[in-house]
């Protein structure tokens, strides 16, 4: 009778055992995934709404809003925390944009649902007003933190930055622009003062990092990639910043198989990623915040839009 109690006893406690094991477990992977985070990015689409013309050319078939809204759609629907963001020129390239002036632009983003842009030289091209102008049609910020607007219509339509939550995640997003004297005619962006990019984005992210106590920083720029000479691009910002994570290019319409990583000034690791123009690709980038290895980068894809996924 003893032994049939205590196997009794035991038996119930081994059950116990694995019970609070197993919800143990649950609540790590659900720990886990809340920490978990895919950041979806696009630039220089140049009002590209339909896809290249079936016309043998090498982008024939190629791009267009109703395929990235598809795409879109099935990796939020197999995902929870997801992030959609743009790196400017949004307009200019197609008849769209010569007859509707963005309109149709910013609604195909509105209903795509970003999360966020910042702003190309071309989006100046039907003057800064305009711009302004098609702001009524979106329901997402533009983020820039090294122009000026004052005394602008565009004075209250933008955000030196933004901090968005995901899951556990507090991500925090700015964005800064190229130059703009020499390549857009004066009269296109009016009062906008130009101020550093590297200097006005060393600021933010410190105040999103150190101050608001974002797990990650990510520069939406409009510098393009790389240059020749010693003009400010994503790969001089990398290493002269010290709190950003990730910059999202644009303006050089390179199309990169993957992030190219640099060091910082504090000796951090920042990503850079750009996927070309014309909405050919979605970039995608798969972050783990969870463990001993924060903010480490678990898989990037370069998302074909009309075709296969690129692993």
């Amino acid at each position: 009778m003893q032994s049939r109690r205590k196997f009794i006893t035991q038996s119930s406690l081994a059950a116990a055992a694995i019970l609070t094991s197993n919800s143990l477990f649950a609540e790590m992977q659900k720990e886990n995934a809340a920490k978990k985070l895919i950041i979806l990015h696009t630039n220089d689409v140049h009002s590209r709404l339909e896809p290249f013309p079936m016309d043998g050319g090498r982008n024939q078939g190629l791009g267009g809003v109703a395929a990235r809204a598809e795409l879109i759609k099935k990796i939020r629907s197999e995902n929870n925390q997801v992030l959609l963001l743009d790196a400017g020129d949004i307009f200019q390239g197609t008849p769209y944009f010569n007859i509707y002036k963005g309109e149709p632009e910013m609604k195909a983003m509105a209903a795509m649902n970003y999360d966020a842009v910042t702003m190309g030289n071309h989006d100046f091209d039907a003057g800064l007003e305009n711009f302004a102008a098609q702001l009524k049609h979106v329901n997402f910020p533009v983020l820039m933190c090294n122009y000026d607007f004052s005394n602008t219509l565009m004075e209250f339509k933008y955000q030196p930055y933004k901090i968005f939550k995901k899951g556990k995640l507090k991500i925090g997003v700015t964005g800064v622009g190229i130059q703009l004297t020499g390549l857009v005619p004066d009269s296109l962006f009016g009062n906008t003062k130009y101020l550093d990019p590297i200097q006005k984005a060393n600021e933010t992210a410190a105040t999103l990092k150190k101050e608001e106590g974002c797990d990650m920083v990510i520069c939406l720029s409009h510098l393009g990639y790389k240059y020749s000479d010693n003009k400010i691009s994503d790969m001089v910002l990398a290493k002269e910043t010290e709190n950003i994570d990730l910059i999202i290019g644009g303006h050089t319409h390179t199309f990169m198989d993957a992030p190219e990583l640099y060091t910082n000034k504090s000796g951090s690791g920042v990503l850079i990623n750009q996927v070309g123009w014309a909405g050919i690709q979605l970039g995608r980038l798969d972050f783990d915040f969870a463990g001993f290895n924060p903010k480490k980068l678990s898989k990037s894809h370069t998302v074909v839009v009309g075709k296969k996924t690129i692993e």
